[in-house]
C-alpha cells in the first residue's frame, strides 16, 4: 500500500526499476524460482497504464529483455509475522548482511531525497 499523497506511482516504479533486474526470468541474483519473478502488483486499475508506459520504456531501453509481469493483485496475503521487517530484526544474518544490505545502502545513497529521516 502507498499514500498517493507522499509518493506517486511514477516515484515507486523509478525505485523499482532501479533496484532489481527485470530481465532474468524468475530469479534475483542467486534465488531461484517462481517466487523471485519480476512483477508489479496493481490493487488500483487507474495505475496500469502509468506501469505498462514506464515497462515499455525499460524494456526499450535493455533491448527488450524485460520479462517483468504486470497484473492486478489477487489473492493477496500478507508474509508470516517471522518475515515481516525481516532485514531490520535480522541484520547479521548472512544474506541480509551479505546481499540485501549493499542493495539497501545503494538504495539509501540513490533515493536519499526520497527517505524520510
Amino acid at each position: 500500500e502507498y499514500n498517493p499523497a507522499e509518493v506517486t506511482v511514477d516515484e515507486l516504479l523509478e525505485v523499482f526499476w532501479q533496484t532489481h533486474d527485470p530481465t532474468t526470468l524468475n530469479r534475483q541474483g542467486n534465488d531461484v524460482g517462481t517466487q523471485y519473478r519480476s512483477g508489479i502488483y496493481l490493487s488500483l486499475a487507474t495505475d496500469r497504464d502509468v506501469a505498462q508506459s514506464v515497462c515499455d520504456q525499460v524494456n526499450q531501453a535493455r533491448q527488450g529483455k524485460v520479462v517483468t509481469e504486470i497484473e492486478m493483485l489477487h489473492n493477496y496475503s500478507s508474509a508470516e509475522d517471522y518475515h515481516q521487517d525481516y532485514f531490520e530484526n535480522h541484520p547479521d544474518q548472512g544474506y541480509c548482511a551479505f546481499v540485501v544490505a549493499p542493495k539497501v545502502k545503494k538504495f539509501l545513497q540513490t533515493f536519499s531525497n526520497k527517505v524520510r529521516a
